[in-house]
């Protein structure tokens, strides 16, 4: 369908009101896309809904259920591909077509097999006009996580660092953090939209953190979370472990040790055998594989730089999120990154955004 040049204006701005709906529950839908979706007639919005948390009812479902208008005639506004299959929910495409919708536009395929490049075809046999391609680039740097665990056998990753002013990556004050209150805040906004944080043991041990979204209005959101202990080392009394009950947790280990394995098992950690890489360190690539398995979709990589460095070199992390402090640690700092820093960058492809944190700097890259 050709767009009227007039009109234009108005189709983008709905579009981008439906990609805002999807960020609500991104990194929240477990095996399903978080989608957007508006429902306009005579160029008004009358409803807006998104994906649930969990993966359904789909945004489509809910925003005609959330709206108190007739649909038929209205105009339907789709970040992705409406399903056309039957999963555990119905077909999207036939609710389009029961409530008599006129006119659908979406912007991107669903790499589903199920779904894709199918649902035009029969909304158009039913006399619904179609369009496709609206905020196509947007859309598709927006579901780099979902395209990339439809085609690969791999999730996502983003990996975090937070450095000070002069390099340091640990600040050896006790309990003392190397950024401001302001960037600790995106970190937990950061967890709120993946589905899992992996960490080492090694991180656990000297950190102790509890690595959960602390914020109000996120503190449901925090993702379940992987430990790679390759020789079950982490006590339990870690912070981690003491609130399994609570947070879905995960250990990968390689060596047993079937006292410590009965005694996570009985603190309903679920625990899984992962083989080694050739250095004797838990394999990555199997360890991201069976995170996939387990359905998760986009990790966050919260970890000390050791682990981190082998994720870069096996080039695994797609997303880069530094955090630079305004201050200096000088003495006070540990595990100094200069000499190596150019590393973290070599594959660096685009940078995403800059962002200022009153006084502290978040740098975003796109490395895959």
């Amino acid at each position: 369908m050709f767009i009227n040049q007039n009109k234009y204006q108005n189709h983008i701005y709905f579009m981008r009101l439906a990609l805002h709906q999807a960020k609500k529950t991104i990194g929240n839908t477990k095996k399903n896309p978080a989608v957007g979706c508006i429902i306009t007639k005579f160029n008004q919005v009358i409803s807006a809904g998104c994906t649930s948390i969990n993966g359904k009812p789909h945004a489509e479902l809910n925003a005609v259920n959330f709206s108190k208008n007739i649909l038929k005639n209205s105009q339907l506004y789709v970040t992705l591909e409406p399903c056309s299959h039957y999963g555990k929910t119905p077909p999207c495409v036939l609710l389009i077509i029961r409530k008599k919708i006129k006119k659908v536009f979406f912007s991107i395929r669903d790499p589903d097999p199920r779904s894709f490049n199918k649902c035009s075809k029969l909304l158009r046999s039913n006399g619904i006009i179609v369009n496709r391609g609206l905020l196509k680039n947007e859309m598709e740097f927006f579901y780099r996580s979902y395209l990339k665990i439809k085609k690969r056998d791999l999730p996502f990753v983003t990996y975090k660092l937070a450095i000070s002013k002069d390099f340091y990556t640990i600040n050896k004050k006790k309990n003392k953090w190397i950024t401001n209150e302001f960037s600790r805040a995106r970190v937990h906004l950061m967890r709120s939209n993946h589905d899992c944080i992996m960490t080492s043991s090694k991180t656990i041990i000297n950190d102790n953190p509890k690595l959960t979204c602390r914020i109000d209005g996120l503190k449901d959101r925090s993702p379940s979370r992987i430990i790679l202990d390759n020789k079950l080392k982490i006590s339990i009394n870690s912070k981690i472990i003491k609130e399994a009950n609570n947070f879905n947790t995960i250990v990968f280990y390689n060596k047993t040790d079937i006292k410590k394995i009965k005694l996570l098992k009985k603190l309903k950690i679920k625990i899984f055998k992962i083989s080694l890489d050739k250095n004797g360190h838990l394999d990555l690539i199997r360890s991201l594989k069976k995170a996939k398995q387990l359905g998760f979709s986009r990790i966050f990589l919260e970890s000390g730089i050791e682990l981190a460095t082998s994720f870069l070199k096996e080039n695994l992390v797609d997303d880069f999120k530094l955090f630079i402090s305004n201050k200096n640690l000088a003495k006070n700092g540990s595990s100094n990154i200069k000499k190596s820093f150019r590393f973290f960058f070599k594959n660096k492809k685009k940078t995403i955004e800059k962002v200022n944190l009153l006084g502290d700097k978040l740098i975003s890259y796109k490395l895959k």
